[in-house]
């Protein structure tokens, strides 16, 4: 299997582009965002692929970080979304604001994404293990959280900090999100916009 690829850019088309490598050309479909990272630079330039074999062809996805590779890997697990799906995806958002507009639910952001539609869009954001992946990397890297207020032991606070945690928050992190969402949204908030906003407080 070919893990990465090093050449220089002989061709774009529409969907990918034709890396030379060492005299061979080498068709690889990217997303629009690779693409344009691979046309704004001279020279030899390295792609990571994913090679993906059906019945009828061998094809390279290439990629312009590891990030993006682990979003492609991730999108393709979901029903219904191929390869091609998947680079229609990344060529919208990257994969910091796709987790983001996972993670936030923000179900309208993802269906405006060129090709892919309100269908696929929900499907891809109500997929457990897409939202498991967008909760990580749409979370701030840091060890630690500002002063926020005490949850209540019970209600609906305590439950939607929870929610997070099962999602693979830590819980500080939890429950400072809640804690910000629960002041903003005041105290009639139902749990399940309780759970959104908190979501969304990460992606911030």
């Amino acid at each position: 299997m070919i893990a990465a690829l090093t050449g220089r850019v002989d061709a774009v088309h529409e969907g990918g582009c034709v890396l030379d490598v060492n005299g061979v050309g080498y068709l690889v479909a990217c997303s629009r965002k690779t693409l344009d990272k691979l046309t704004a630079r001279e020279g030899a330039q390295k792609l990571l692929v994913e090679t993906r074999v059906s019945q009828d062809a061998i094809t390279l996805f290439g990629f312009a970080d590891a990030a993006e590779r682990e979003a492609f890997r991730a999108l393709i697990e979901v029903k219904m979304v191929g390869p091609q799906k998947a680079l229609q995806v990344l060529s919208g958002l990257d994969p910091t604001g796709l987790a983001r507009v996972i993670a936030g639910k923000e179900r309208k952001r993802l269906g405006e994404v060129k090709g892919l539609g309100a269908a696929t869009a929900n499907r891809i954001i109500d997929e457990p293990a897409m939202q498991k992946w967008a909760v990580g990397r749409a979370m701030p890297e840091a060890d630690g959280v500002g002063a926020v207020d005490i949850i209540p032991a019970g209600g609906v606070e305590r439950d939607a900090a929870s929610a997070l945690v099962n999602l693979g928050m830590k819980r500080a992190e939890a429950e400072a999100a809640i804690a910000r969402a629960a002041k903003r949204l005041g105290d009639d908030v139902s749990l399940d916009a309780l759970i959104r906003d908190g979501l969304k407080e990460f992606a911030r």
